[in-house]
């Protein structure tokens, strides 16, 4: 098989070696050098697909997405399959980056997706219906998992209220990669995948308060939740909701109650002072009820207090509200 003119071979030793170290380098965070040695691969043999799809991946890596596009759709001019290579997945990261619509709508048909309907004004694909995944924010720094509604294969809204610390808000829609780091189980059996977050892919104009609440009950939590949805907005009962774990255990099968059933808790390895990463859930079934809860609230400011306010007249001797605060 001939390609640029060249017969088809094994990469070479050098091009091996100058490959192998660029990936050593990657996982040390040095992209510079890493960039040289796979440059000087991709010099070495231009007829190899996987030249270009490891100078695509250094460029995801960087977030130098004109870069991840351009060497992307080098590698999968040089494929020989049609469908289903990882070249595609990643041309179709970039392509979503770069809000090239009609790019990252033959990447996902490509790679063996059904992209829905005909393009929009925009071009953006629709109705892909992924479903539902969770997506950890911040993965090298202080990571958290959060719940998210996929709109195609490489972004999620988050539906979450992040805390603070992760400088996300509801709403906001990220820009992940394509590859699971663990796996969030339901009692009813589905599991849901963990994407990491690449970076922000649009910013949410919602901001993230907190507030302590007393809540005689779980029906009076709940009736704030129910009452923020209502209003097209998100309140999350962070005292029950959120819980520490080591990275291992955050990056592997973990059990959650978005689902029926009660789910303990093996994974919590978390001690005074040594947090682990963060992650959402909701209150398991039989759990102490402490009235005093902190609450995130994704909200307007002119909307936030006489939606608390709302929620403490509806049944007030059982509710009340104090401290409220913006974090985000």
């Amino acid at each position: 098989m001939k390609i640029f003119g060249k017969v088809r071979h094994r990469p070479s030793a050098s091009w091996r070696q100058a490959t192998d170290r660029a990936f050593t380098l990657i996982g040390d965070g040095r992209y510079e050098d890493a960039g040289a040695l796979l440059t000087r691969a991709a010099d070495l043999e231009p007829w190899l697909s996987e030249s270009w799809f490891n100078l695509a991946l250094l460029h995801k890596f960087r977030h130098d997405w004109e870069q991840a596009r351009s060497a992307g759709l080098r590698a999968v001019a040089l494929l020989d399959r049609e469908t289903g290579a990882p070249d595609w997945w990643n041309v179709g990261i970039a392509a979503t980056a770069l809000q090239d619509w009609p790019l990252a709508r033959r990447a996902w048909q490509a790679y063996g997706l059904k992209v829905p309907g005909e393009p929009t004004e925009s071009g953006e694909p629709h109705g892909m219906e992924l479903g539902s995944a969770a997506v950890r924010l911040s993965p090298e720094g202080e990571a958290e998992v959060v719940w998210g509604r996929r709109l195609d294969p490489a972004r999620i809204e988050v539906l979450s209220i992040p805390l603070p610390s992760s400088g996300r808000r509801w709403g906001e829609v990220v820009l992940h990669d394509g590859v699971p780091h663990g796996e969030r189980v339901t009692a009813a059996g589905p599991s849901f995948p963990v994407f990491d977050e690449i970076e922000l892919w649009a910013p949410s104009p919602v901001p993230t308060w907190v507030v302590l609440l007393e809540a005689a009950t779980e029906a009076d939590r709940d009736a704030l939740e129910r009452l923020a949805a209502d209003a097209g907005f998100a309140a999350e009962d962070w005292s029950s909701s959120v819980r520490l774990l080591c990275r291992s255990c955050s990056e592997s099968q973990m059990p959650s109650d978005e689902g029926d059933g009660e789910h303990l808790d093996p994974h919590d390895h978390s001690e005074p002072g040594h947090p682990g990463p963060l992650g959402h859930r909701t209150a398991g079934a039989g759990e102490l009820w402490l009235p005093e809860r902190e609450c995130g609230i994704a909200a307007p400011a002119g909307l936030v207090r006489g939606l608390l306010d709302g929620w403490v007249a509806d049944n007030p001797d059982s509710r009340e509200w104090r401290d409220l605060e913006e974090v985000c």
